[in-house]
């Protein structure tokens, strides 16, 4: 069974066409299900996915009591899929529905999350920039090079979602988290369609919320259960420069020079103190990690890590 999550934000004029492309790509495919989420619109969205429910037995509508933002509507959706395949896609027409075969495809040549790329994008020019801007930054501090990291049409086994734990902009990352879980992550060209009815709603602060959030993602997928690898790294570089500082100032001491009024010795105490507090640092949040596992069960993470047991 294939689940189509469909996050919807005031598209009241997109759900009945978005959904007559879904079952013309779909309905060859065998069984499937379309689970729209509204979150929080203001106009008539509703009203339409409730008419739609009301004559297509394969919809199913999910209301956020307001608007919370993408990634806890794809939450949302997620938790109600029922789905071994889950394929999301935007609300708002641009993704081409068509498409989703070719990513199902795609995910049974063994991968498990296969990402469209929109090659040719209908978007003005700057929002073009700001993208590939943000996938260049995104590789390069993540680990994993995609061209387009926040393309909304993607498609999932459904072990991929489970577990994911989405808030804030942390939808553009799900190819990042599932890829430092252990997961095979493959790209697929997508074709991209102007947008017909209302306006975007992705503007530059998104793109540095969504900086901070790479941050996170980062942090909590490379060092999360060795926060001392970070953090003692950091402490040691800055506490072996404090000391040679110190040392070379101690030199110029046993010489009779006068080193009291050189910065170089407020920079080196100061080097060596920042370092031990952040090897400090690396210590406590081990202890807190450490601390953490034993009250969870390493049965959990370990469930999350193994892929098949041959008995």
């Amino acid at each position: 069974m294939i689940s189509v999550v469909v996050p919807v934000h005031d598209e009241e004029r997109s759900v009945a066409s978005l959904y007559e492309d879904l079952q013309a790509a779909l309905d060859p495919l065998g069984e499937w299900e379309a689970v729209f989420v509204d979150d929080g619109s203001t106009d008539g969205t509703f009203a339409a996915l409730t008419r739609l429910h009301a004559r297509e037995p394969a919809v199913r509508v999910v209301r956020l009591r307001r608007n919370f933002g993408k990634a806890s509507a794809l939450a949302a959706g997620f938790a109600h899929a029922r789905g071994d395949v889950v394929v999301t896609i935007d609300g708002d027409g641009q993704d081409d529905p068509a498409e989703i075969p070719r990513l199902l495809a795609k995910l049974d040549e063994g991968f498990d999350l296969v990402s469209g790329w929109k090659t040719r994008r209908r978007d003005p020019w700057r929002r073009r920039l700001l993208s590939r801007l943000f996938n260049a930054v995104t590789g390069r501090l993540s680990g994993l090079s995609l061209h387009d990291m926040n393309c909304g049409l993607k498609a999932y086994r459904a072990d991929v979602v489970r577990g994911l734990r989405l808030y804030g902009e942390l939808h553009r990352f799900i190819p990042v988290l599932a890829h430092y879980r252990g997961h095979r992550v493959a790209e697929l060209p997508v074709k991209h369609r102007p947008r017909e009815h209302g306006r975007s709603r992705y503007g530059v602060e998104r793109y540095l919320r969504g900086f901070f959030d790479l941050l996170t993602v980062t942090f909590m997928g490379r060092y999360r259960y060795r926060p001392l690898h970070l953090f003692g790294s950091l402490g040691l570089a800055l506490g072996a420069l404090g000391v040679a500082l110190l040392a070379y100032l101690t030199v110029l001491k046993a010489t009779g020079e006068a080193i009291g009024h050189r910065p170089l010795l407020t920079l080196g105490v100061l080097l060596v103190v920042v370092g031990l507090q952040l090897f400090s640092l690396g210590l406590v949040s081990e202890l807190v990690t450490s601390l953490h596992e034993e009250r969870s069960g390493e049965r959990e993470r370990t469930d999350q890590v193994v892929e098949e047991v041959l008995p």
